[in-house]
């Protein structure tokens, strides 16, 4: 268990059961969280120039494949119930 979950688990194990303990403990939990938040945003990178263009590129390509996969396959079952129409509508 990580230390952040420890300090919350013990945050809502002293708020107790009733209502009245959970409002007086509200104010250190706030804390906490915003002291955890705090912690985890400085350990936060911003991606350099080059990462960011690697990863526009993939996604761009990415989409394009999943467009033309979904292109095929939507013309495909298009014809399939327009083959079944035309079927059924002999008979």
């Amino acid at each position: 268990m990580g230390v952040e979950t420890k300090k919350m688990a013990n945050s809502i194990a002293a708020a107790g059961g009733n209502f009245g303990d959970r409002i007086k403990s509200w104010p250190e939990r706030v804390r906490t969280f915003y002291n955890d938040v705090r912690t985890e945003m400085r350990k936060v990178t911003a991606p350099s120039w080059k990462e960011v263009r690697a990863t526009t590129a993939v996604v761009v390509i990415t989409v394009f494949i999943f467009a033309v996969y979904f292109a095929i396959i939507d013309n495909l079952i298009a014809s399939g119930v327009k083959f079944l129409f035309d079927y059924f509508k002999t008979r």
